[in-house]
């Protein structure tokens, strides 16, 4: 529960810096004539719903495991991820079109209107801001071990960045005249460009775990390493892997003395299940299967070191 808390105290302070710095967005795009801030807004918007989502469906992550989920509520978490990250890509394709409408009208002849400096003030108050809270959550997010919160801290850092490019393309439509204010959509194209790319990144990885994706390589061979270091135990092997929200689910095979009294094996099994908990956290779930080393020393497809 306490884990929750950081995480819910993490969020409200993003969703505070999100409201004001969405309303002063809206304000000064609109007010300043300016797509990309628009765009920059619409950005912010995106981040104080993602808020919400992370508030939600960490509750429910947060529940302990029950009659009908054994292994917990961890995936409500990946879910989330998988949630913004879909939510950022429905923006991002929206500021892309809009970006791109407008600097067909004016190569067809339209005449942009330069954006005001209201709006060039908004763009750089929002990289101040968006970095500090990109800093404060993903210094947590590692804290927590969160996924939510860590693809939270992403999108701060991304709407940071595209304040930047907002900031540059308002700029040069002020300074440069009025040949120049078509630097105020391409602005926006290219907020909308670098939001996809967060996008695809979160995407990736959430529906990677909720498709039973299996933990990385280095994981794998480090899992395999520790099991194989408890004295008795023999080519660990048909490991599968996978992530449950923030923790992790290890199930495999290992090989013992086929003389062993079964009370040793099973000793054997419980020192490699508290080795891999000690090393990737008390949650984490451990499935060890023991086998006798003289029948299955010949075993096809083994998955070991």
């Amino acid at each position: 529960m306490e884990r929750n808390k950081e995480i819910y105290k993490v969020t409200l302070v993003g969703g505070a810096v999100n409201v004001v710095l969405l309303v002063f967005k809206f304000v000064a795009g609109i007010v300043g004539h300016s797509a990309a801030m628009v765009a920059d807004a619409v950005h912010s918007l995106s981040d104080f719903v993602t808020d919400v989502i992370v508030l939600v469906f960490v509750h429910i992550s947060g529940k302990p495991r029950d009659k009908g989920h054994d292994y917990g509520h961890g995936k409500y978490e990946t879910l989330a991820l998988t949630i913004i990250g879909v939510s950022l890509l429905a923006v991002a394709l929206g500021i892309l079109y809009g970006g791109v409408m407008k600097i067909v009208a004016w190569i067809n002849g339209a005449e942009l209107l330069p954006p005001g400096k209201l709006a060039l003030w908004a763009a750089l108050l929002s990289v101040v801001l968006k970095e500090a809270t990109y800093r404060y959550s993903i210094r947590k997010a590692r804290e927590l071990e969160s996924q939510a919160v860590e693809a939270n801290a992403w999108h701060h850092r991304s709407d940071a960045l595209s304040s930047i490019g907002t900031a540059v393309g308002i700029g040069g439509a002020i300074f440069l005249g009025q040949s120049w204010t078509v630097l105020d959509p391409v602005a926006s194209i290219i907020v909308g460009l670098f939001i996809v790319k967060v996008s695809y990144n979160l995407l990736r990885d959430g529906i990677g775990d909720l498709m039973e994706q299996s933990l990385p390589e280095d994981v794998e061979a480090e899992i395999l390493r520790l099991a194989a270091s408890v004295p008795g135990v023999m080519e660990p092997h048909d490991l599968r892997t996978r992530r449950i929200g923030n923790h992790y689910a290890i199930e495999l095979h290992l090989l013992v003395d086929g003389d062993l009294p079964l009370r040793d094996a099973h000793d054997k099994a419980s020192q490699v299940e508290n080795l891999l908990r000690s090393r990737f956290g008390p949650e984490t779930h451990v499935a060890v299967h023991v086998e006798p080393e003289e029948i299955r020393r010949n075993r096809k497809g083994v998955k070991g070191v």
